[in-house]
């Protein structure tokens, strides 16, 4: 895997820098130890990004308080996170995680260029099953570490988001490589843009308007165990650039 791209580069972004759940107030620099990551969702369970220094892609465990269930970040921020002195790289089905010391620093983000150079070489390959088995769901049990828990999806057809009337559930329908996926959404972006619409599915250029973006990207990851099962799901829904 090519070295991408530092944030050395990154646009500040404007506004707000920092709130209790984003994590630290931006520094003058750089502190010694901290890795640069470019976030691709956030979530309850953990921030799924890329560290930029070693272009890996690393699912984020971090130490939220109570009353910080879950990271105040944006795809394409640009993050200053330590790894902790036990990153917890022991999970089976999820063997990109790895614990994050303290309180991640968001110091910019990426656009534009710079942005689609660091994401082309995270697509996942052209196989017959994403993630590397079949069907949304597999038991923990199975799980080994020899394969990857995120992919970073191009879809051939989709993606669709709709509404299950059975349960009120959020799912996406995609194509990719040689397989067509149904698969539940944790994209809080994406799950609001539908609840706004005040539709039961959204695709083409009504999801696009929806979401504020055209999506080229979808985000697919194992869940944590339930009832000793991992879950394929839809975490983020991303545009090019």
């Amino acid at each position: 895997m090519s070295r991408t791209d530092t944030p050395a580069h990154a646009e500040p972004r404007r506004g707000r820098h920092s709130s209790s759940r984003g994590g630290r107030r931006k520094a003058a620099g750089r502190e010694p130890g901290t890795r640069r990551c470019l976030v691709l969702a956030c979530g309850v369970d953990d921030t799924t990004g890329i560290d930029l220094d070693s272009g890996a892609l690393v699912r984020l465990r971090i130490g939220w308080s109570e009353a910080e269930t879950e990271a105040d970040l944006s795809p394409f921020d640009v993050i200053h996170a330590a790894w902790a002195d036990d990153p917890e790289r022991d999970d089976l089905a999820q063997p990109e995680a790895v614990t994050v010391a303290g309180l991640p620093e968001r110091v910019g983000t990426l656009r534009g260029r710079r942005v689609r150079r660091v994401l082309r070489h995270h697509v996942a390959p052209d196989e017959p099953d994403l993630l590397g088995f079949p069907g949304t769901s597999a038991p923990y049990w199975e799980f080994r570490g020899m394969r990857p828990s995120v992919a970073l999806v191009v879809p051939r057809r989709g993606p669709i988001l709709f509404r299950r009337h059975e349960d009120g559930t959020v799912w996406a329908r995609f194509s990719a490589a040689r397989s067509d996926n149904w698969l539940p959404v944790e994209d809080r972006r994406a799950m609001a843009a539908l609840w706004a619409s005040r539709r039961d599915r959204l695709a083409a250029k009504d999801l696009a308007t929806a979401l504020g973006f055209r999506p080229h990207y979808v985000l697919v990851a194992i869940s944590r165990p339930r009832d000793g099962h991992c879950y394929k799901t839809v975490i983020s829904i991303l545009p090019r650039s």
